[in-house]
């Protein structure tokens, strides 16, 4: 049996190496990051089955992390922090984390916490973090588009709706869904803003914005990204 995969994401040297010793120990293959930016990359990259994610972080905050993961995997993330106050857990679920720990916490109960996300874990959960589409190449952990290679500055709501349709890549998304997604429940009859959204994300990303290869829009319905 292939041995389970769990990435540690903590900047306390000492802690995560009584952590890697004694997963490994029970049977994990075990990977480190020391901050966030390290830990999206081997989440994109080496693929964990959980991830064992601190708070406190010294570049970007873990709940960034969580977002940076959430926005292309549902790999189940279990934060394990210090922070006792009940907003911080109630942050990490809303973001996305399967589970909260706080530091000190006893090995054997971490071990079953982790078993039991992995257990949970629904298959075929994980999608590309990377999606190439023509000239564009979409970056899901990292929040970012590439045309050609070159960055394009998206605001946050361009990128919102980028985030939704890439994950939902051929796939009608309805209109409702993306007002809702990315506005509010308040403003599902806003169609006019998705109208000047989209307009603008294919001046940006689509060679000819008059006829556009991924943008597409469905009369009535709604919008599907197309990869080619």
């Amino acid at each position: 049996m292939t041995a389970s995969r769990v990435l540690v994401v903590d900047d306390e040297p000492g802690l995560v190496r009584a952590l890697a010793i004694n997963l490994r120990s029970s049977g994990w293959d075990v990977a480190t990051a020391p901050d966030g930016a390290h830990a999206l990359d081997l989440a994109a990259t080496w693929h964990p089955d959980v991830v064992l994610l601190d708070l406190g972080l010294p570049d970007i905050t873990g709940l960034d992390v969580i977002a940076g993961i959430r926005g292309w995997s549902r790999v189940p993330i279990v934060v394990l922090s210090a922070r006792q106050h009940g907003e911080d857990k109630v942050d990490a679920l809303d973001a996305g984390a399967d589970d909260y720990v706080t530091k000190p916490f006893a090995m054997n109960e971490l071990l079953a916490r982790l078993r039991a996300a992995v257990r949970r874990a629904a298959p075929g959960d994980a999608t590309e973090a990377v999606v190439e589409a023509g000239d564009l190449t979409i970056d899901l952990a990292r929040r970012r588009v590439l045309r050609c290679g070159d960055e394009v500055r998206l605001s946050p709501t361009e990128w919102a709706l980028v985030d939704i349709l890439v994950r939902n890549r051929g796939k009608l998304v309805s209109r409702d869904q993306l007002l809702r997604e990315v506005w509010g429940p308040a403003y599902t009859n806003e169609t006019g803003y998705l109208r000047v959204y989209t307009a603008n994300l294919r001046r940006k990303l689509e060679v000819d914005p008059a006829h556009p290869q991924h943008f597409i829009t469905q009369p009535g319905m709604g919008y599907i990204f197309e990869t080619t």
